[in-house]
C-alpha cells in the first residue's frame, strides 16, 4: 500500500482516530492524503489533496465520522480502487465497520491482508440535465406549500404503478435502512441487487413498496396534479422537479467497495442499529 486518504467529519472529534492512522502509516512509509480544508482544521500531518484527487491516489479510504461521511467516502471511491474502511465517531453507525479503539487492530488486519471487500450498489439518476448518483438511496420529496407528490413509476420502459404521497423513495439495499426503512420498506442485505421503490406516507389506492431488478432503468414521472418535487440524495437537496417532468434512474452495481473485518454480519448491525425485538415472543 502507497497512499491511505481520510475522509473526516465536519464537526466530530477525530483526533484520537487520525492520530492512530498516522501512527500506523508512519510505521510503514504510507502516505497520508486528506481534504485540504479539513486536515487544516486538525492540524493534520497529512498532504493535503483534492476530493477527486484522494478517491483517485488512495489505496485505502478510511472514513472516520458516521453514515454520512461513509457515504461521501463511498462517493470519492465511486469507480476507483480504494475499498473504504468505515470508523465510527460518537452515536452508532450502520454502514461504519470498527469504533475508533477497534481501528489498531482493523489497521493491522489490512497489513495482513485479513479482510475482505464487499461490493455496493450505487443508484444514478437523471434530472433536468443533471446526473446524479446516491449510495443510500434518491427521493423525489414534497416541497411544503407546493402540493403533494403523485408520481408514476414506469420500468423498463413501461408504466407500473403510480403513488400520491409525501415521497418516493427509490433506494438501494444500502438505503434499505435509512429513509426507506422509515417509510415502511423491507430490510434487505447488501448483498442483494436490486432498487426499493417505496412511498412514504401515501395516500393512494395502491401504497405498497415494490423491490425491482437492478437491470431495469425506472422512471418517475410527474403528474400533472403533482405539487413541485424536490430531489434527495442521500438526504441531501439536489434540485428540484415540477409536474410534466421526470427522472430517469438506473442501478450500478460494484460502483464502490467498502472493507469488511468480520467482526459483525449486516444482520447483527441491523438489529442493533434498529433496535429489532422479539416482538413475536413477547405477545
Amino acid at each position: 500500500m502507497h497512499a491511505a486518504g481520510l475522509v473526516l467529519h465536519p464537526q466530530r472529534d477525530s483526533a484520537d482516530a487520525v492520530a492512530a492512522v498516522l501512527g500506523w502509516a508512519s510505521n510503514r512509509g504510507v502516505e497520508i492524503l486528506g481534504i485540504k480544508d479539513e486536515i487544516q482544521r486538525l492540524r493534520c500531518e497529512a498532504t493535503p489533496v483534492t476530493a477527486e484527487e484522494l478517491g483517485r491516489r488512495a489505496d485505502l479510504l478510511v472514513s472516520l465520522g458516521g453514515d454520512g461521511t461513509m457515504l461521501r467516502a463511498m462517493r470519492m471511491a465511486d469507480g476507483e480502487r480504494a475499498p473504504v474502511l468505515g470508523v465510527n465517531l460518537g452515536k452508532l453507525g450502520f454502514l461504519a465497520e470498527v469504533d475508533v479503539p477497534d481501528l489498531p487492530a482493523a489497521l493491522s488486519a489490512i497489513d495482513a491482508h485479513d479482510f475482505t471487500v464487499e461490493p455496493r450498489l450505487a443508484v444514478d439518476a437523471v434530472f433536468n440535465g443533471e446526473k446524479v448518483t446516491a449510495f443510500n438511496d434518491i427521493a423525489v420529496v414534497r416541497v411544503p406549500g407546493d402540493g403533494s407528490a403523485r408520481v408514476a413509476v414506469r420500468v423498463a420502459g413501461q408504466p407500473f404503478v403510480s403513488y400520491a404521497a409525501d415521497a418516493v423513495i427509490v433506494a438501494t439495499p444500502t438505503g434499505s435502512t435509512a429513509y426507506s426503512f422509515s417509510a415502511g420498506g423491507p430490510i434487505t442485505s447488501p448483498s442483494v441487487e436490486a432498487l426499493l421503490v417505496t412511498p412514504a406516507a401515501p395516500h393512494s389506492a395502491y401504497s405498497r413498496g415494490v423491490v425491482l431488478s437492478v437491470n431495469d432503468e425506472v422512471e418517475l414521472d410527474l403528474l400533472p396534479s403533482s405539487g413541485r418535487l424536490a430531489v434527495e440524495v442521500d438526504g441531501m437537496v439536489a434540485g428540484y422537479v415540477e409536474p410534466g417532468e421526470r427522472v430517469w434512474l438506473k442501478g450500478r452495481p460494484a460502483a464502490a467497495r467498502v472493507v469488511r473485518l468480520g467482526m459483525t454480519t449486516f444482520y447483527q448491525r441491523a438489529r442493533r442499529k434498529l433496535q429489532l425485538t422479539d416482538s413475536a415472543e413477547l405477545t
